[in-house]
Formats: structure tokens, C-alpha cells, sequence
């Protein structure tokens, strides 16, 4: 599968486990990886640590695979998958033009020893998704434009990091984690049809705050220090346990992180980052999403991308670590037709104790 094709590259940052000299103590601002990097590093025994983070993501314009589509070519050339005239029209008559995921996200680990660290998190998203509707069951004239918002608790993670290897200068440790089915799969708001009438449906998928089923989230990461440099790698996965009650299961995801990181002072570090993500289309159908739209359509979700982040870690001489991180994507291939990703923010708080 050519999600494991890219394994390699988290092999390669396992390439010096020999020793080094001047490799930073715990306490230093390069300990941790990005802000935008989850379940990066454990705890000594006894420690807690409460973090918040903010991430705001930005979608905007379409594409059909790799390649740029336009909203008139959609509803041109698209094929309606609910087609049923007169009822539907044969083609899509509904285009998404830009979404914007806010993300709030509180955490907390504890470290009951020196091998097993355990975390949880909850989180609040609001969505915003904004549309064109074109007239009727043909043609390229636009009818108008509508936005549907939904706001709420997502699905919580809880977890364990276990120590594999923990060190001053090399650190390798498991990520076993579960996503608890907390967000809400139903979400409606009121929709622009073809036919210039406003109705209540239920939302497509990417509007929805959670996945429904109880997920599995295992992983790997590793992390190296030598004087003033830091690298490490991340290989993550989210895989999905059955159907949800709605009848269909969300994508498998696999997540493969790089990065380095330079320590400017004793206080102040900045990284670079090269993510590559593949999401898998979703399996099933609700058999309430049916809409001339392509979020409505199940195989248009997933695809693989790569991003690249630059950020800057702050911590204070009481150990408050304060981080930003700005990732840009640089390359995206989506199954069927879908909005892309443009670029993403993360802001984020820790506090050891």
C-alpha cells in the first residue's frame, strides 16, 4: 500500500543512536516537538502537564484529483451520485468555495512512572463552510451563495506514551491511543437549493464534529537532541472500528511527521516540519446525507498530502512553554472532487508540574 511506502523516512531518523555531547536536559525549550505535533514526549514519574492549543484551518478552492476545477466545470461535468429526476438533477448543482475548521483543544497528562505517561483531551470545534448554488437542473448560472456553520464537542482522545528508549540524547517511545465517539454525526443547518428554496438537511460528512465509532490510534516517535539541535520523526495512524450508528465509517488515516529544531537561547527555539498524510475514502453511506453536492458523496473524502511548518517555542524560566506554528500545504491529491487544504495555524500553552 503506498501509505507504508513513506515508513522509510521515519527510518531514517532513527540513524544515530550513539552518543553525543551537549544534548539538552528536559527542561529546555526544545524538549518538545512543534505545537502541531500530538503525543510528542513523556513525563518523569509523578509529573503532570495541562496544555491548550488553538489551531484554525483554512480550505479553499477545488480540485478534481491533483488538478484545479472550477465551480462551473463542476456542476458541468460531475456527476450527481443521488440523481434521480426530477427530484435530482444528473449533475451537482452545489459547490463548496472555501471552509474554515477553529479548533479548541485542552489536554492533560500524567506520568504514574517512569515508563508509562497517560493523556487525554477534549476538544470544541466550530465549522463554517461556505457554498454556491446554481439554478436549476442545468447550466452555469449562479442562483446564489449560502454558509452553514456547526459548532460543538469533538470526539475525546485518551491515550499512553510508553518509553522504548529515554535518554539526554535519544528518546523513542509508543503512542496507543483511542478516540472516543463524543462529537456529534447529525448535525443539520439550512441549505440553498436549485430550485431557490431554503430547506434544513442534514450536513455532509466534513461538517459533521466527530467520527462515530471508537477509534484506535497507535503510533511511533523518536526523538534526537545534539548541542543546539533537535530532530525527531512521528508515524501515526487513526483506524476506524466499525460502522457508526449512521451507517458508514470514516477513513483510515496514517500520518508520517519530520522535524528539526535549532535552540536560538536557553529560552527560545525554532523548527521546520514536513508532514505527509493519507486519508482513506469512507466506507458506507448516511442515508440522510443524499444532496446534489460532492461533500454529500462518500467517495469524495481522503487523498494524501504534503505540508511544511515553521514555528518558534518560547518557555519562561518557570517552565510555562508558550509555541506557534504556521504549516502551509504544498502538495495535495484528493479522490473525486473535494475543496483543498491551504494552510493552517497552531497556537498552543504547556505547563509542566
Amino acid at each position: 500500500m503506498r501509505k507504508f511506502h513513506y515508513l522509510f523516512f521515519t527510518l531514517l531518523s532513527f540513524n544515530a543512536l550513539a552518543d553525543s555531547e551537549g544534548s539538552p536536559s528536559v527542561s529546555t525549550v526544545d524538549h518538545h516537538a512543534p505545537i502541531g505535533v500530538m503525543g510528542d514526549h513523556t513525563h518523569a514519574k509523578g509529573e503532570w502537564m495541562i496544555s491548550y492549543r488553538y489551531m484554525t484551518m483554512d480550505m479553499q478552492d477545488n480540485q478534481l484529483g491533483s488538478s484545479s476545477i472550477t465551480p462551473e466545470e463542476i456542476v458541468t461535468t460531475i456527476a450527481n451520485r443521488f440523481a434521480n429526476p426530477p427530484a435530482m438533477p444528473p449533475t451537482l448543482r452545489v459547490v463548496p468555495l472555501s471552509m474554515t475548521t477553529q479548533m479548541h483543544m485542552v489536554g492533560m497528562m500524567y506520568a504514574p512512572s517512569d515508563t508509562v505517561t497517560l493523556m487525554t483531551m477534549v476538544s470544541y470545534l466550530d465549522k463554517e463552510m461556505d457554498h454556491v448554488t446554481f439554478s436549476g437542473a442545468s447550466g452555469t448560472e449562479r442562483l446564489g451563495e449560502f454558509t452553514t456553520h456547526v459548532s460543538g464537542v469533538g470526539d475525546t482522545k485518551i491515550g499512553a506514551l510508553v518509553n522504548i528508549l529515554s535518554g539526554k540524547k535519544h528518546n523513542l517511545h509508543l503512542n496507543i491511543g483511542m478516540s472516543l465517539p463524543t462529537g456529534d454525526i447529525d448535525n443539520e443547518d439550512e441549505v440553498l437549493t436549485p430550485m431557490n428554496t431554503q430547506t434544513t438537511l442534514r450536513l455532509p460528512y466534513p461538517m459533521q464534529l466527530g467520527s462515530g465509532t471508537f477509534d484506535i490510534e497507535p503510533g511511533i516517535t523518536y526523538r534526537g537532541f545534539h548541542g543546539k539541535l533537535g530532530w525527531g520523526s512521528q508515524l501515526k495512524a487513526v483506524i476506524r472500528t466499525g460502522e457508526n450508528s449512521e451507517d458508514y465509517t470514516l477513513g483510515d488515516k496514517f500520518t508520517l511527521a519530520n522535524w528539526g529544531s535549532y535552540r536560538f537561547t536557553d529560552n527560545v527555539s525554532g523548527s521546520l516540519r514536513l508532514t505527509y498524510t493519507d486519508t482513506d475514502s469512507i466506507e458506507g453511506i448516511d442515508p440522510q446525507i443524499q444532496a446534489p453536492v460532492q461533500t454529500a458523496d462518500p467517495d469524495n473524502q481522503g487523498g494524501t498530502m504534503w505540508d511544511v511548518g515553521a514555528g518558534i517555542n518560547v518557555i519562561t524560566s518557570s517552565g510555562h512553554r508558550f509555541a506557534l506554528e504556521y504549516t502551509y500545504v504544498i502538495d495535495q491529491d484528493v479522490n473525486g472532487v473535494q475543496l483543498v487544504m491551504q494552510d493552517m495555524l497552531s497556537i498552543g500553552y504547556q505547563y509542566a508540574f
